[in-house]
């Protein structure tokens, strides 16, 4: 979609200002009651959801143009989706996260081009990874773990590890754990190797959604090849692009698609996986957008909005609002409250209405400043529960918080729910 797609949506931006903050009966302190990094850190309105939707409109209107200013403020997001569910509980026209991805688009159809972007998109084209890292090295993290291969035996299940997990070294223990975990527990899985390619979602993020559709191209004809039925995966990048974004462009997997997390908890329910335990024994959780309010099944919808006695838009057919109350919120949960001796507490935002880690939307690569700031941020909070250490279940927030935590010279333990379940 264009951004003329999006006119009435960008029209109907009423300036509430609701996208920047926690839903004011979810806020419990004035400390964290702020839910977009941008405004957050920049506090001035193009940098809100509700200002990103009126550069668009402004753009649209070709009452402006894309100047260097312009730019930066459009990339300065992690498009963590926050503005929207805020946006969707005031009102159901305007698409915030949908329009700052559209801005996007716009940019590289018009050679505006951040050059840190540049580099990912030419190692995407290079190597099918974003991270510059040879692509015959993607599968080296499976080694001497027996599993089949999907390019030359059938499997149920196809693992994806993706990129961060395939060629990052500290987090190598937690991918091949996942895989062990799931073939101990009989899972009959294989994996693409040195040939599984990049999910697209980074390429998308930054406005390269050419780039995404080939992938997703890729992926689903060789899932097809495999004939499996699931495809499992540790990464909530990956699982944001397999369940939310191909749909978006009309890109259909018709198999299961599983986080880790929900493989898990369905087979701890089923006695197949005890998890091991932890020295630990007070954490909190974090939310990967990815895996929460953007991992949220995408329902395409083609109709039109009608006005109704004479005032009100309805949407016709009826269509889906997008809340991000059916991301993945509840199997991380239930795997550490299984975890013996462990005690989960929680941080004042969690679920859809979480804080994001600061990786997303190309911010990372462009602005590290900004990225770690949105790091230690979500560390602060998560240090003011008490909890011993920080859980997530996402790679890309994993190595954010680290590196913001090295950076910074501060300390905190962080874990991925894997390294719970396989022990020390």
């Amino acid at each position: 979609m264009a951004l003329q797609e999006y006119e009435k949506s960008m029209n109907y931006c009423i300036r509430c200002s609701h996208c920047k903050w926690t839903p004011f009966n979810k806020i419990k302190s004035k400390r964290y009651s702020g839910n977009c990094p941008a405004i957050s850190r920049y506090n001035f309105h193009s940098y809100a959801g509700g200002g990103r939707v009126a550069i668009a409109y402004s753009l649209y209107l070709g009452r402006s143009e894309i100047t260097d200013e312009v730019l930066q403020t459009i990339y300065r997001c992690q498009l963590c989706g926050m503005c929207q569910v805020a946006c969707h509980l005031v009102g159901e026209i305007c698409e915030p996260l949908e329009i700052a991805r559209e801005l996007r688009i716009k940019c590289v159809e018009e050679g505006e081009i951040l050059p840190e972007h540049m580099m990912m998109i030419d190692s995407l084209r290079k190597n099918d990874n974003p991270l510059g890292e040879p692509k015959e090295g993607r599968g080296d993290w499976a080694e001497g773990l027996g599993l089949k291969n999907i390019n030359k035996e059938k499997a149920d299940a196809v693992f994806h590890a993706g990129c961060r997990f395939s060629y990052d070294p500290d987090l190598r223990r937690i991918v091949r754990g996942a895989a062990q975990l799931l073939l101990q527990a009989g899972v009959d899985i294989g994996i693409g190797g040195s040939e599984e390619s990049c999910c697209g979602g980074r390429a998308f993020d930054i406005g390269y959604r050419g780039q995404m559709e080939n992938y997703a191209d890729d992926i689903i004809s060789r899932l097809k090849s495999a004939s499996a039925t699931k495809i499992i995966t540790p990464c909530a990048d990956c699982y944001s692009a397999f369940k939310h974004m191909y749909p978006m462009i009309r890109k259909e997997m018709d198999i299961e698609i599983l986080h880790t997390t929900e493989y898990f908890a369905r087979l701890i329910q089923q006695g197949k996986l005890k998890p091991r335990g932890t020295d630990f024994q007070r954490v909190t959780y974090h939310d990967p957008c990815h895996l929460g309010r953007l991992g949220e099944p995408y329902i395409p919808w083609d109709g039109e909005w009608k006005k109704v006695w004479g005032q009100l838009n309805v949407p016709d057919p009826p269509r889906q609002i997008r809340r991000g109350i059916d991301g993945v919120y509840e199997a991380p949960r239930e795997i550490l409250r299984s975890v013996p001796g462990l005690e989960l507490v929680e941080m004042e935002r969690i679920r859809e209405y979480s804080w994001c880690c600061g990786a997303g939307g190309g911010v990372r690569e462009a602005f590290e400043d900004f990225s770690e700031w949105t790091a230690l941020e979500r560390i602060e909070e998560a240090r003011d529960t008490g909890a011993q250490a920080l859980v997530t279940t996402c790679g890309w927030c994993e190595r954010n918080f680290r590196d913001a935590l090295e950076t910074s010279g501060a300390d905190f333990p962080i874990l991925d729910i894997t390294e719970l379940l396989i022990g020390d």
